[in-house]
């Protein structure tokens, strides 16, 4: 049987808040292995493993609820290697049109800054006008 370990130490051992713990339970991304009669909260070794897929995950700009799909995915064994790769292209398409949007709003606002730059009044503000446009 494996250890059980209360919510600190888990905490402790994959270097998270309490709290974070909780809130993933309460999301039902996370669940204890069994409550003590006092409440306490038990869990197992593989909670921390868990838990460093979420940072993992989040880190690559993964959402809570598509983590929970790819725990669910982590959990069987049946093709989910070909749909963790779909999710994680449609990951990567999402992050690209984002940096394309980033860039776009780069452009933009480097402009703005320049005709700020090269204004030789202060009656009027281009980066303000530029954002009423």
């Amino acid at each position: 049987m494996k250890e059980l370990l209360q919510i600190g130490e888990v905490a402790k051992l994959a270097q998270v808040n309490i709290q974070t713990i909780r809130y993933y339970e309460k999301r039902g991304i996370l669940r204890p292995r069994k409550r003590k009669e006092s409440g306490y909260r038990m869990y197992d070794t593989d909670t921390v493993k868990t838990l460093n897929f979420i940072k993992h995950a989040k880190e690559l700009g993964f959402t809570l609820t598509e983590i929970k799909e790819l725990l669910a995915l982590r959990a069987t064994t049946a093709s989910r290697c070909e749909k963790v790769r779909k999710k994680a292209k449609s990951k990567l398409t999402d992050i690209h049109e984002k940096l394309r949007l980033l860039k776009q709003m780069e452009k933009n606002l480097k402009g703005l800054i320049v005709k700020c730059e090269n204004q030789q009044t202060d009656s009027d503000c281009p980066i303000i006008e530029g954002m009423e446009e």
